[in-house]
């Protein structure tokens, strides 16, 4: 079977900047990929090509194995929504996700049959006449995400769509994203830069960084086994450069640390310690001045050990490294 979106090679130019630079990404049905990257990386340009916003200077873009050059964008078949909902403020909630129906020529009839379908999905039955300005952010978030499943994309595209929502709030129609998804039958690609969402929704993560894919990953594989040291350090394990010119990747839950000193590869100085929730996140400072970040789970913490007391600030502590979670990359 033929991939619902399939980018190869594909790059953007705006003048002589690159934007994108030989990308190549292929998605299957019923497949969630999540683009990650930090500001600036290529990710909204990643999917303005897709949907034939930016013109290509290198590759090719297929869907289905027909190659989508010629294709317009409202021929694409694909749904897009971004992270301001732009919802009509002069359209009720049921008219705003009929228009793309609409301007596809569906009958009415069928067009507000499949606008009230899609309302339901998102778990806003009941909202059809409801104004634009009596919704919350969530819900107008919901209304814009029906709008774009109504017309039953192969494709669904979301450019950083919860950016603006409460955490609460995000984590909740994230999760629901990925089930709405499922439901379609579609293949979804997802902008953010948010770390825990990616996580949370994707089948697989692709990391961007200036314009390239680093790593294309499912979610376990990517955080155990970062390819490149811009992926580990992206996703937050400690660099750490050696005497030799290479640089060493330790993940943070991969350290532990203990009160005496003398005990562990070497001693540190805990310059910073904040509680999370379910682990502590702790700073340290080492003999040789590297910065190590180190997460202690709660469940995990030795029973003599107590974090609160006998690991404060400025205390000097003993590092312990768990070889199996650190990386040696090469120049």
């Amino acid at each position: 079977m033929k991939p619902v979106l399939d980018l190869q090679e594909v790059s953007v130019r705006f003048g002589d900047s690159v934007a994108l630079d030989r990308v190549s990404l292929a998605l299957a049905a019923n497949e969630t990929v999540v683009v990650l990257g930090p500001s600036g990386s290529g990710k909204s340009t990643l999917l303005r090509a897709i949907a034939g916003l930016e013109p290509l200077a290198h590759g090719r873009i297929e869907s289905d194995g027909i190659d989508l050059a010629p294709v317009p964008t409202h021929r694409r078949g694909f749904g897009l929504m971004f992270q301001s909902a732009t919802l009509f403020p002069h359209r009720d909630v049921l008219g705003n996700v009929m228009f793309g129906l609409v301007m596809q020529n569906v009958r009415r009839a069928e067009a507000e049959t499949r606008a009230r379908a899609a309302l339901k999905i998102v778990g806003l039955a009941g909202f059809e006449t409801r104004a634009v300005a009596e919704l919350s952010g969530g819900e107008a978030q919901r209304v814009a995400l029906a709008r774009a499943i109504a017309p039953e994309p192969k494709l669904l595209m979301l450019d950083e769509p919860f950016g603006a929502l409460d955490r609460p709030r995000r984590d909740e129609l994230s999760n629901e994203v990925r089930t709405i998804s499922n439901r379609l039958g579609a293949a979804t690609l997802l902008v953010t830069h948010d770390h825990a969402e990616a996580f949370a929704i994707g089948d697989r993560i692709a990391i961007i960084n200036a314009g390239k894919i680093e790593q294309v990953a499912p979610p376990v594989e990517l955080w155990r086994q970062p390819a490149t040291a811009f992926v580990a350090s992206f996703l937050g394990w400690n660099i750490i450069s050696s005497n030799t010119g290479s640089t060493i990747a330790v993940r943070p839950d991969a350290i532990r640390l203990t009160p005496n000193p003398n005990h562990g590869r070497e001693s540190a100085t805990v310059i910073a310690r904040t509680f999370r929730r379910n682990h502590w996140q702790m700073r340290v400072e080492t003999e040789d001045h590297q910065f190590l970040n180190v997460e202690i789970a709660n469940t995990e913490a030795p029973t003599n050990l107590n974090l609160e007391s006998e690991i404060a600030s400025g205390s000097v502590v003993g590092v312990i490294i768990d070889p199996a979670a650190t990386i040696c990359f090469t120049p």
